[in-house]
């Protein structure tokens, strides 16, 4: 049988699980306008208007683009704009 300590450490474990679990919801805790900025970017790839992330550090390592493992998808799309206007 548990201790009191053993069941008072139990419980503020699962309230600390419980609170870190609530706050990695990161999209549900985004503002409206930028989950609807984020949903219509999604739609655009889907509908093969845009490139993926994968799709341009594929293009970057083509152009040879050096820190492109670093980059996120929007400094990813202008390296390889900027790579390709040269």
């Amino acid at each position: 049988m548990a201790t009191q300590k053993q069941r008072s450490a139990a419980r503020k474990n699962v309230k600390r699980a419980q609170s870190a679990a609530r706050s990695r919801q990161t999209l549900k805790n985004l503002p409206k306008r930028t989950r609807t900025a984020l949903g219509k970017e999604a739609t655009k790839v889907r509908k093969g208007e845009q490139p993926t992330r994968k799709e341009l550090e594929a293009e970057a390592r083509r152009l040879n683009i050096r820190g492109r493992s670093r980059m996120g998808k929007a400094a990813l799309k202008r390296a390889v704009t900027r790579a390709r206007g040269k």
